[in-house]
């Protein structure tokens, strides 16, 4: 089908379905604070977060948005703005201190409470069981490099399935794990902080294999029949077609096939194999692994931020390393060093990522495409922005200009994959509160919500209330007057 409407991807008035889940996302350590209450063990996101140089300022998620005390208040605000669904997600040193032996009941009472909240408020609970906060007990075991942290995981996914799996509606095994394995033991942009690119490719087996032991545990637990999925962080790939095939094809091997294919056609590609041979041998995949993996998912979750342009470095001219990633020394493309990233044309956001809603589109329908008649979710897509609280008699508002463009020409990428066959069920917007981003701490604004640090308090920002009316309405509404 061919392409209508604005060549920016700049509509309006498009249309949703009354069946397109429109929410909004966080992550545990993001935006709950309480690190040390009520009986939570600690993460690889505790003690890297306090250990000097790696998180700008120095910041740490002790506090961050206090979600853990904030909850109703928090649920009520989803309300107000309308949320279709809730996307969050689980801490395991919550639920599990150490990551093995005994659980926590109040942890898990904790989740309870967020899920009967969000039901009696009518938002869809969507619930994702790691988003990179490992129990430090764990690590010291050496983490995601040791295979028993994968049946770990498939035990805790398995209890905690069993105490909330009558209430949620999508259970996500793993969000991301592409960053968990590669810029937590290669670069070290991440926690636990290693730069060991052997290290990073036995993670991405064993988070492989961790999902593939999991998959049956969670349908096994539940009460109900809740949607399986995995979210993966897609790289859309570009680059000169006489310079680039080669770099394009590892990259693509590195960052997407090594995750597709095993979940997908129970095997990891030939060509992954070969390119990283120097690396690693792959003696950690054993007979059965990728046959465990190969489990069935009703949705794959999708998050999109930007794209990346590569090429073959020549060895002689300066090498730029623009891959959207802080660059701490360690290496996330392990075995593609002489892959170069190119800079892309802006405009950018804060984060210094290009803005490119075709590549959205270009993610939705190459999926279509490899994977006939699987479900789609877009579990993650937004913006960091610098933004202002402009005070009047009216009270406190945010006009995020940028954030409501980048938000209406994103599901206007959405709305031309779904015209394109792409079945394409909801839009997860991240974030719902400005939070920890990671490695920036609390430099990088996300959410369609601010959060004054200082005060915890929340303001909807003009972006709430543009995704406000598009759920209300159900079409892209106009964007706000300045």
């Amino acid at each position: 089908m061919a392409l209508t409407g604005s060549p920016d991807y700049r509509d309006s008035g498009l249309e949703f379905s009354k069946d397109f889940v429109i929410g909004s996302a966080t992550a545990s350590y993001q935006i709950e604070g309480a690190v040390q209450e009520d009986g939570r063990g600690p993460s690889i996101w505790d003690t890297f977060s306090h250990t000097p140089g790696r998180v700008v300022n120095g910041d740490t998620g002790d506090v961050a948005d206090d979600h853990y005390h904030r909850l109703d208040e928090d649920l009520d605000l989803m309300k107000r703005l309308g949320l279709e669904a809730y996307r969050f997600s689980i801490a395991w040193p919550r639920i599990q201190p150490l990551g093995s032996g005994a659980w926590n009941p109040k942890g898990l009472e904790f989740y309870g409470r967020l899920v009967d909240g969000l039901l009696a408020r009518g938002i869809r609970p969507i619930a994702t069981l790691y988003h990179w906060d490992l129990p430090q007990a764990l690590e010291d075991a050496n983490g995601w490099v040791n295979r028993d942290t994968a049946y770990r995981f498939a035990e805790y996914a398995a209890h905690t399935v069993e105490a909330l799996g009558d209430r949620v509606h999508t259970w996500t095994t793993f969000n991301e794990p592409w960053c968990t394995a590669y810029l937590g033991y290669g670069s070290g942009a991440h926690a636990p902080g290693r730069t060991d690119g052997a290290d990073a490719l036995t993670a991405v087996h064993h988070l492989n294999l961790a999902h593939g032991l999991a998959a049956p545990e969670i349908r096994r637990a539940a009460r109900n029949e809740p949607d399986l999925s995995i979210t993966l962080n897609l790289h859309v790939i570009r680059g000169d077609h006489s310079t680039s095939p080669e770099a394009r094809r590892r990259i693509d091997a590195l960052a997407n096939r090594a995750f597709l294919s095993p979940l997908f056609r129970g095997r990891y590609d030939a060509d992954l194999l070969e390119d990283t041979a120097a690396v690693t041998d792959w003696s950690f995949v054993r007979d059965g692994d990728t046959a465990q993996i190969h489990q069935p998912i009703d949705v794959l979750g999708v998050n999109y931020y930007s794209t990346v342009t590569v090429k073959m470095w020549d060895g002689h001219s300066p090498r730029s390393n623009a891959d959207g990633h802080q660059n701490v020394g360690g290496s996330p493309w392990p075995g593609s060093d002489d892959v170069e990233f190119e800079v892309q044309a802006p405009p950018y956001t804060e984060m210094g990522w290009n803005i490119a809603p075709d590549g959205l589109e270009e993610l939705l329908v190459s999926l279509h495409e490899q994977l006939p008649g699987q479900t789609l979710m877009i579990t993650e897509n937004g913006a960091a922005f610098p933004d202002r609280v402009v005070e009047s008699d009216a009270g406190k508002r945010v006009p995020d200009a940028e954030r409501v463009d980048y938000l209406n020409r994103h599901f206007t990428a959405a709305h031309r994959a779904i015209a394109r066959g792409v079945d394409l069920q909801g839009y997860f917007v991240w974030s719902l509160l400005d939070n920890f981003e990671w490695g920036y701490g609390y430099t990088k604004r996300f959410g369609i919500v601010r959060v004054d640090y200082d005060t915890q308090e929340r303001i909807p920002k003009d972006s709430a209330y543009w995704l406000q009316e598009l759920i209300e309405t159900r079409a892209t509404p106009a964007p706000p007057a300045p």
